[in-house]
């Protein structure tokens, strides 16, 4: 399914961020992430606002060539003909640089790969949608006699919300919903495969979210980004519940007892050393690890999640901090950064897409807001010291545990420069002659 981590560092080639250098043994799907370019039907979704400097800057630069143009036919200012040519050939320059990056992403993102081998550039996202769900299904009956992993990162349910004809309608909450049924179709297919091959009892199933609904996804008057009941803000931000707080869903039938609830905050960073433990394996002992098994609390051997803090990040930047107090049970979110929602009590950043991480788009908070999730898992009442006895304390603890978690930290690139985020022609997988990338290995089949 989705990879979402790229493909090639410094060649088209290396293939150096591919799964099969990650671990992997089989690789099918997408390099990239689903953008509403891949459709073509909705609002560009790649760095939108960008964009929309990049034509404004590209309209004023005709209107002075045109603007010179007729003064100069006109006689109405002296000059020269070598001046106009060179401000044209320069806004062309300008223009051919940005478009090329996001005029052309259905061609050059949306893609579908088979292991090294691109098999579809642009993807036919009509048949992707079977094209996985049979890839997923066959790598099953491959490895049924073998202890196996699959990871199946759906492209459901995700902007631009890309539904067979065969879901389409079928539910009262508009696209969103038949998308949702879909993905629940899909995951009962898997399941019913499994079940089939004699399997159920021996395989570990988990199946979670990444963050929560995309609040600013609108069309028209439709939203198409879910909704998050009770929790304050969405996709993109680093700490409100509402982007962060997902349901997660775990099925071994004979060795966990069915229908059992467990509220306590875990992490998708659980994921590897649960999957390491299963395997017999021993996670690394020479870094620090910020996941833990979730076994033991599944098992129920222990009733409280290993986690005391967890760190919320938007990007490289620290907006909140969850302390899961293990005296009291209590669970404290102070938060540091928070998004500027626009308008200001909608929610969400309808303006800008979705809300910045640093910058003029986000708040600092000192001291910090605070809240008891257990008595205000909205997060709409912030806690002071006026109204919390226990503020000044809590406030240090969290402090403190930010320090501890920061000696950890070990510098990397900025991976979310503007550098590594421009679109670079050496690197663009192609499964032609660039820049003539496109084919359709599946239909063909």
């Amino acid at each position: 399914g989705k990879w979402h981590m790229g493909v090639n560092c410094k060649t088209r080639r290396d293939h150096c961020h591919h799964p099969l250098n990650h671990g992997f043994g089989y690789f099918y799907g997408m390099p990239f992430t689903l953008l509403n370019e891949c459709q073509g039907t909705d609002d560009p979704e790649l760095a939108k606002s960008l964009q929309d400097t990049y034509w404004f800057y590209t309209q004023m630069i005709i209107l002075a060539v045109f603007t010179l143009v007729i003064g100069k036919l006109a006689n109405l200012f002296p000059v020269k003909w070598k001046i106009i040519i060179c401000l044209a050939f320069c806004g062309l320059l300008h223009f051919i640089s940005w478009f090329s990056s996001y005029g052309f992403t259905k061609h050059w993102n949306c893609i579908l790969m088979r292991n090294h081998d691109i098999t579809e550039q642009p993807m036919n996202l009509q048949k992707t949608t079977s094209n996985m769900l049979k890839e997923a299904i066959t790598f099953i009956e491959r490895n049924k006699h073998r202890p196996f992993l699959l990871f199946v990162s759906l492209l459901h349910v995700h902007t631009p919300l890309i539904t067979t004809e065969e879901f389409q309608g079928r539910s009262r909450h508009g696209l969103y919903g038949d998308n949702v049924e879909e993905m629940d179709w899909m995951v009962g297919r898997l399941l019913d495969v499994i079940d089939k091959e004699g399997l159920k009892n021996t395989t570990f199933i988990y199946f979670a979210s990444d963050h929560g609904g995309f609040l600013e996804a609108h069309r028209g008057n439709s939203q198409l980004g879910g909704w998050n009941g009770i929790y304050k803000g969405g996709k993109g931000m680093g700490g409100w519940e509402g982007g962060i707080r997902v349901p997660g869903i775990v099925r071994w039938p004979g060795v966990l007892p069915a229908g059992t609830v467990i509220d306590e905050p875990t992490s998708l960073m659980d994921v590897y050393p649960t999957v390491v433990q299963l395997a017999g394996g021993a996670v690394p002992q020479d870094r620090v690890m910020d996941g833990h098994t979730l076994l033991p609390l599944l098992r129920g051997t222990v009733q409280h999640s290993r986690h005391e803090f967890l760190f919320h990040y938007c990007g490289v930047f620290l907006h909140a901090v969850r302390w899961h107090q293990k005296d009291s049970g209590t669970i404290w979110k102070a938060h540091y950064t928070t998004p500027v929602f626009q308008p200001e009590a909608s929610g969400a950043c309808f303006r800008g897409g979705i809300c910045p991480c640093f910058g003029n788009g986000v708040t600092h908070h000192d001291p910090p807001l605070l809240f008891n999730l257990l008595q205000d898992p909205s997060e709409a009442n912030p806690l002071s010291a006026d109204t919390e006895p226990l503020f000044d304390s809590v406030i240090r603890r969290i402090r403190r545990a930010v320090e501890e978690h920061r000696k950890t930290l070990t510098p990397v690139p900025q991976q979310l420069s503007p550098y590594n985020n421009i679109w670079k022609p050496w690197l663009q997988p192609c499964c032609g002659t660039f820049p003539f990338c496109w084919c359709h290995e599946e239909n063909n089949k």
